[in-house]
């Protein structure tokens, strides 16, 4: 026979509670604000629906007038990430900028000012900021967004940002726990594993989790990573072991003691849903003692909420995931929305409108054999642009160029992908040289260790060009020698801007 699903019933009602779509457009469907009066608590909003910040806070309105204690999501960390100026570039420098800083006190002041402009969206809950430690330099997805690879700096600086981001009344959602730092894989497309012992862990990705959770962060957000020390079948989102094991486990036995929310990293994302499918995939991550589906990057439709949420009723009334788990989960979901309701109405963020470009200034780390000659003429910009990441999202524009035309009118720039350098480098730089002609060249790179193509390139301009300066906008390594090196440690716009100020000797 089969389960009838009504959606005025108390199983039905938690169900939809612990989901956290998205959807497409800058207004609400008329689908989700049914859904919201049946029961759902948490919308999960990106760069899709901002278009500026008074529409974004007419929609946050919007949907809280259909539920008053509401979990409205988004993933801002500042820098490379941004939702919240998806077209335009961060006004905030990212974790690994501030890590390169090492100014907690500066640490937790930018996360305020991000949590008071979300406040003023009307958002409250933020998946961010990162605690991921960055131990494998080849690691495609984490890069710029961790603080550093030193576990104590990660640690230190992940406190703060929860300490600075929910004085502002915005939970912090302190991801991807254990720690993705370590992997060589996308979640995005595929299971990423990580071989780590079990002390390496407990000495490397699980200290700055510890820190959040000593800081008080209101929610974690697990990751679609295998490690074998903890579960040897199941990833992180869906092993008990993991989650209720370690992370919820008091001290005393081993674990992180966390009573907060658990989220999920999106459903859909391949590492679960080529493996398990997205329904499967949410009933063992609920039972494994997850709170919180994030589901709607990729997936943003009415169809994909009720096919999880029927999942879930099916599983409860066929034994597999005990009724009172999924009530335990729903009703962390709407403690949470409640207390950032009383926590938005208690804290008042005074606006600190320069500290994004402070932190993205003091960030920057120039190197050079000889001094550097301040760009004074329109210069001409080679962009070695690797392919986007889709965890960033390539709506984003990066850069310098923009911000130097800024200074300087009249500087153009060229975009240089793999396919270009695919030709061969003596081609490509006779034809970057013929277009700049006599003026300067900047080369921007972003991970330049990860790409041998933007080496080679590189390498090729600086041999025809020595004196070419190089702003890296990635995670940066042994700089080229003999000519000005510019670490910005992120891509953000802030960031630009402060490097185009230090190439044309205009920093404050």
């Amino acid at each position: 026979m089969a389960t009838v699903i009504r959606p005025t019933d108390a199983l039905t009602r938690d169900a939809l509670a612990v989901l956290q779509p998205g959807f497409t457009g800058t207004t609400a469907p008329d689908w989700l604000l049914r859904r919201l009066d049946e029961g759902l608590a948490c919308v999960a909003l990106f760069g899709r629906n901002v278009h500026s910040p008074e529409q974004l806070a007419a929609l946050t309105g919007q949907l809280h007038g259909v539920r008053d204690e509401l979990l409205i999501a988004i993933d801002e960390e500042g820098g490379d990430v941004t939702r919240l100026e998806v077209r335009g570039g961060s006004s905030f420098p990212g974790n690994l900028a501030l890590g390169a800083v090492d100014d907690t006190a500066l640490t937790r002041d930018v996360a305020r000012e991000l949590g008071r402009r979300l406040a003023d969206c009307g958002i409250n809950l933020n998946w961010a900021p990162s605690a991921d430690v960055n131990s494998n330099p080849a690691n495609p997805v984490i890069g710029v967004r961790s603080f550093g690879a030193d576990p104590a700096l990660v640690a230190r600086h992940t406190a703060a940002y929860v300490e600075g981001l929910q004085s502002a009344g915005v939970a912090a959602c302190t991801k991807h726990f254990p720690g993705h730092g370590d992997t060589a894989v996308d979640s995005h497309h595929d299971l990423p594993r990580i071989t780590a012992d079990l002390t390496t862990l407990r000495e490397r990705e699980l200290v700055p989790f510890r820190a959040a959770v000593a800081a008080g962060t209101r929610a974690v957000m697990s990751a679609h990573i295998l490690l074998p020390a903890l579960d040897p079948e199941r990833p992180a989102t869906l092993s008990p072991g993991t989650l209720h094991g370690l992370l919820r486990a008091p001290a005393t036995e081993g674990g992180l003691g966390f009573d907060g929310l658990i989220v999920t990293d999106g459903i859909e994302m391949r590492a679960i849903s080529a493996t398990y499918g997205i329904e499967r995939g949410s009933v063992l991550a609920l039972a494994a003692g997850a709170d919180a589906i994030c589901v709607g990057g990729g997936l943003a439709d009415e169809d994909t909420v009720l096919r999880l949420r029927d999942a879930l009723v099916r599983a409860v009334r066929e034994g597999e995931l005990p009724e009172e788990r999924l009530a335990d989960a729903a009703a962390r979901v709407r403690a949470l929305a409640h207390w950032t309701r009383v926590a938005g109405a208690a804290e008042g963020a005074a606006p600190a409108p320069g500290i994004g470009l402070t932190a993205a200034r003091r960030a920057l780390r120039l190197t050079s054999a000889t001094p550097h000659q301040p760009l004074t003429a329109p210069a001409y910009v080679a962009a070695f642009t690797p392919l986007a990441n889709i965890a960033v999202g390539d709506e984003t524009p990066w850069g310098v160029a923009a911000e130097l035309t800024r200074l300087l009118p009249g500087t153009e720039t060229a975009t240089v992908g793999a396919e270009d350098a695919a030709a061969g480098t003596g081609p490509l730089v006779d034809t970057l040289l013929t277009a700049a002609g006599d003026r300067p060249i900047v080369a921007v790179v972003r991970d330049l260790h990860r790409h041998p193509w933007m080496a080679d390139a590189l390498r090729a301009l600086l041999t025809a060009r020595p004196h070419t300066a190089v702003v890296e906008m990635g995670v940066p390594q042994a700089p080229p020698r003999g000519t000005p090196h510019l670490a910005t440690h992120g891509a953000a716009r802030i960031c630009a801007q402060a490097a185009a100020e230090a190439l044309t000797g205009q920093a404050s």
